[in-house]
């Protein structure tokens, strides 16, 4: 157990550089935080899907996408869209004070609106493929018999971030009960999504 160490340090490392960079899904998470609405389900969907993505690379698929550039590209225009529309829509909200209202815990609709938002933001996000498949799969096939013990580093470097992230948040979010926060918050998210749009579209 001892010798594998390194290589899941290593996999622990690279997978929090990769993951610790602002983007569409932290931002969401950030919020939900934030908002103390159905935490639990978004760091659980954003954690099992990393584990999911990290798996289908290290098994070998990442060279599947390096092969097919289409896919990802296809990716890139479809996510622009949803995350120009998300940007919009959360500008949007920041302008009605009735919309920064978080949403009560057992409100079964809005968790499947933010179950559906979350899985969006994850598997429409050409860049969770680029980062996780092809990347750290990339990476992990350089410790040859050993490249799970890599991947078993990434994922808990996600479970972590998104653990911390998602109730670090929560908890804070006491000292952050003014309408004003949600107005930030919602003008923050907007802006980070329409950029990371505008970037995709750019290439």
């Amino acid at each position: 157990m001892l010798s594998v160490a390194p290589v899941v340090l290593t996999g622990l490392v690279t997978g929090l550089s990769l993951i610790v960079a602002i983007g569409a899904q932290n931002a969401w998470v950030l919020r939900q935080g934030l908002l103390r609405e159905h935490v639990g389900p978004v760091v659980a969907i954003c954690a099992v899907s990393d584990a999911v993505l990290v798996a289908v690379g290290v098994a070998g698929m990442g060279a599947v996408v390096d092969r097919h550039p289409g896919l990802v590209d296809g990716m890139r225009w479809v996510g622009a869209a949803y995350l120009a529309a998300f940007g919009l829509r959360s500008l949007w909200s920041a302008r009605r004070p009735g919309a920064l209202e978080p949403a009560r815990p057992d409100d079964r609709g809005r968790l499947r609106a933010v179950v559906g938002v979350t899985l969006a933001l994850t598997w429409l996000n050409p860049h969770v493929y680029l980062d996780t498949v092809l990347l750290l799969g990339s990476l992990a096939q350089d410790h040859g018999a050993d490249r799970w013990w890599f991947a078993a580093g990434a994922l808990v470097a996600s479970a972590l971030w998104f653990t911390g992230l998602g109730f670090g948040a929560r908890w804070a979010s006491r000292w952050a009960r003014r309408p004003s926060t949600w107005r930030v918050l919602d003008v923050v998210v907007g802006v980070v999504m329409l950029a990371l749009a505008v970037g995709l579209v750019a290439g």
